[in-house]
């Protein structure tokens, strides 16, 4: 029986294993994924893996890079759709929880991940593509005047909400209905 040989003709092997690791966290949790599975599926050596990546926490770094960036897309993809204003600001929510509920195991990773989270009053280096994708939304739907304290309040406000349905829906607290996730998050703020 000839034996299989593995080969390293990737056109970016880096993408292909990272894709390959977002592949897999459908399929299991962080704890179950292994940088070898990984090297399996995309059909090179282990050690290839190491060309790319140190150890598993860089691969798992790069998976939560990778998935607030497909976070951010989606919820630019929804306040286009919704014609923006408040309309297409509830959009960009409803977006969160139904990326954090289609990628359980990769929206658990992305919140445990070292990369700060919070929105912050400015633009920093650290500051992830989503959260800077919900800064822009909030901008979009106060007033021109409003300060960046009020901008930055507004955010965490925001972000509590749709990730506090997203974990409630995701530890079996809540049901996934789609329609009163809708309807809370687009309930009014007293």
């Amino acid at each position: 029986m000839k034996s299989k040989k593995r080969s390293y003709h990737h056109g970016d092997l880096r993408a292909s294993l990272v894709a390959a690791g977002l592949d897999l966290l459908k399929k299991r949790t962080v704890d179950d994924l292994s940088l070898r599975e990984v090297a399996r599926s995309v059909d090179v050596s282990a050690a290839a893996v190491y060309r790319h990546f140190s150890d598993k926490e860089a691969l798992l770094n790069a998976l939560c890079e990778e998935g607030r960036v497909m976070l951010a897309e989606a919820q630019r993809k929804a306040m286009a759709a919704s014609g923006g204003g408040q309309k297409g600001f509830d959009a960009t929510g409803l977006a969160y929880v139904r990326f954090a509920l289609a990628n359980p195991s990769l929206f658990r990773l992305m919140i445990k991940s070292q990369l700060p989270d919070t929105p912050s009053e400015a633009d920093t280096p650290t500051e992830n593509v989503a959260i800077q994708e919900l800064r822009s939304n909030v901008a979009a739907i106060l007033p021109k005047n409003a300060t960046a304290r009020q901008r930055q309040l507004r955010a965490i406000l925001a972000w509590s909400i749709v990730h506090g349905i997203a974990m409630l829906v995701l530890d079996g607290r809540l049901p996934h209905d789609e329609k009163m996730i809708e309807a809370v998050i687009r309930l009014p703020i007293i």
